[in-house]
């Protein structure tokens, strides 16, 4: 059985997707500060592995606990929301077919208990 991984180019292909999605991050100017300090080589690495991984790639993620990795962040349920539309917009632009990018984007939302940690504003 193909993967979504093999379906779209494999690692190359992540690759860019990953790095145009945070060119798109980092030019939005409310989500910026998020990566302030960090090293953006490293954390795209990172999630090129990551998103190999849930793809279906042959990548082995060994990253920390999202909820650990994240909690420092205080990350709103908006920001997580905006994040979640920037890598929409960046696999449309990469020509990955909507029933792709449904899969993509509900295991995106699975992780939102694990990232979100500041209570939503009413």
């Amino acid at each position: 059985m193909s993967t979504l991984f093999d379906k779209y180019g494999g690692f190359a292909t992540v690759g860019n997707i990953v790095h145009n999605f945070y060119e798109k991050i980092l030019d939005d100017g409310e989500l910026r500060p998020y990566f302030k300090g960090i090293d953006m080589e490293r954390l795209i690495r990172h999630q090129t592995d990551f998103m190999c991984m849930i793809l279906g790639g042959p990548v082995d993620y060994t990253g920390r606990d999202l909820r650990k990795a994240h909690s420092r962040l205080n990350i709103t349920e908006k920001d997580f929301y905006a994040v979640a539309d920037l890598l929409e917009e960046t696999l449309e632009e990469a020509g990955v077919e909507d029933e792709d990018i449904k899969t993509v984007m509900t295991m995106v939302a699975g992780t939102k208990d694990d990232l979100v940690s500041e209570e939503p504003e009413n």
